[in-house]
């Protein structure tokens, strides 16, 4: 029996919209745990994975993507994002090895310490070159390490883990051994939900949509889905309701066998600027 002391602490991801934060998470955990889409602000709420490993263990905190915000929706997304840089041990920021760094991957990499762990994600789809480019261009940042990785495929992954680990300090376990995330059942469904809205709807989808369990009795969960206008409810429930069913029959095989999903549209104008339902919705 190992005399060494348990280790234990946060990492989070940050970084702009669509740079892999929620694939790089699910690959680490080997476990779906943050639904994933090439859409904008998928990800808006942090959403916590837990990784076990003997002696070890490692809460990773998924943000959404730091941007130029539109509103008040998106002011939160980015508060919620930065709020978590300064609670956690250690903070990843994440850059696309595909495209150059801009100023929005400057702006947040100024808002994170100097021990961040920079990663350029995306190495499948970019050229030794593009990643080469990436690396040469992050060390301008003069933060503690850099790792290449490709969120989808797991490339580079383990070496990043086992540099993470070793940068645990002493501390317990803050979740027993069979929790993944942290994520409450309702919070799961709608966010399952949304994530098929993306997927079937693609170009269509609006952006303005939200989704939140409104009753959840097994086998009986109800699921709204917000929108801001009756042109966009018709978008979302489709001719005949093909989409509507196209998304629930999607959500629910990922859900309990057994499970009973009632998806109802509804048009709430202007719920994005709302405080009180934005407060409901969890933003």
């Amino acid at each position: 029996m190992s005399d060494a002391p348990f280790r234990s602490g946060f990492v989070t991801l940050v970084g702009r919209p669509n740079v892999g934060k929620s694939t790089l998470l699910n690959q680490i955990l080997g476990e779906k745990v943050t639904i994933v889409s090439d859409k904008p602000q998928t990800t808006r709420s942090q959403v916590r994975g837990v990784l076990h490993r003997p002696g070890v263990q490692l809460v990773f905190v998924d943000t959404p993507g730091m941007h130029k915000p539109r509103g008040p929706l998106g002011e939160r997304l980015n508060k919620s994002a930065e709020s978590s840089i300064g609670d956690v041990d250690v903070v990843c920021a994440l850059v696309d090895a595909t495209k150059p760094i801009g100023p929005g991957d400057r702006w947040v990499i100024e808002r994170c310490p100097p021990s961040t762990v920079l990663i350029v994600n995306k190495t499948d789809i970019a050229k030794p070159e593009q990643v080469l480019a990436q690396l040469t261009e992050a060390a301008s940042f003069e933060l503690s390490s850099y790792f290449p990785v490709s969120a989808k495929t797991g490339e580079g992954v383990d070496e990043l883990i086992d540099h993470l680990i070793s940068l645990m300090p002493e501390g317990p376990p803050y979740y027993p051994e069979e929790m993944v995330s942290d994520a409450a059942d309702a919070f799961w469904v709608a966010e399952l939900v949304r994530e098929q809205l993306l997927a079937v709807l693609r170009d269509e989808m609006p952006h303005s949509v939200a989704t939140r369990v409104t009753e959840m009795d097994w086998p009986h969960i109800r699921c709204e889905i917000l929108v801001e206008r009756d042109s966009q409810k018709g978008i979302v429930i489709g001719k005949k309701g093909a989409v509507i069913k196209e998304v629930g029959t999607k959500a629910r095989r990922q859900l309990r066998e057994g499970t009973y999903l009632d998806l109802v549209v509804k048009v709430s104008k202007n719920w994005q600027t709302e405080t009180e339902l934005l407060d409901r919705l969890g933003y």
